[in-house]
């Protein structure tokens, strides 16, 4: 049998519109805070120097969203979370930059997690606990966590299209073609 493979929706035109409709609403919702802070997951940043494309990927999502929201590269914030053993993973980490804003001035932020599909310990715990005690500790006064996409129509329609898009092509056949006498 035929197999296709989807390496990555990262720049997915219908990916990008339905973060930002995501965080839109939430900005209708709960109002805007001064940055919007994107947390991906991390890697080994070895990983990335032997040629994983990981963290182009996270930028271009984040590239796409900033322009989709025309928001500046000072308003919208990258960084990486979940790390774990002693060799570098990617940075900025996340738990240093939501300790660090509030030193810089910054005293609301709002922060999403775009690599993940769906909410999990990781986005929930370590995001929306762990991640708002870190900068309500260091002096931030507002943070506000931006649900995944998770099961929601706009997350449905993007793979949906992506699906389908993919699904072109595929060699059209006569149920009778694969009877055999």
């Amino acid at each position: 049998p035929e197999l296709r493979l989807v390496s990555d929706y990262c720049q997915e035109p219908a990916h990008v519109e339905a973060l930002a409709r995501s965080v839109e609403r939430h900005w209708q919702a709960n109002g805007r805070s001064e940055r919007l802070l994107l947390s991906f997951h991390g890697i080994p940043q070895r990983y990335v120097r032997n040629g994983d494309p990981y963290r182009q990927q996270c930028e271009a999502t984040a590239a796409g969203l900033r322009a989709r929201l025309r928001m500046g590269a000072d308003e919208l914030l990258v960084s990486f979370q979940s790390r774990v053993g002693r060799e570098p993973w990617l940075q900025p980490y996340t738990d240093h930059t939501l300790a660090e804003l509030p030193v810089q001035g910054v005293r609301s932020v709002d922060v999403m997690c775009p690599g993940f599909a769906v909410d999990c310990l990781e986005t929930l715990e370590e995001m929306d606990m762990a991640g708002r005690e870190i900068f309500l500790h260091a002096g931030g006064e507002r943070f506000n966590y931006i649900a995944c996409l998770n099961a929601g129509d706009d997350q449905v329609a993007a793979m949906r299209e992506l699906v389908l898009r993919h699904c072109r092509g595929w060699p059209e056949s006569d149920d009778a073609a694969h009877v055999r006498p």
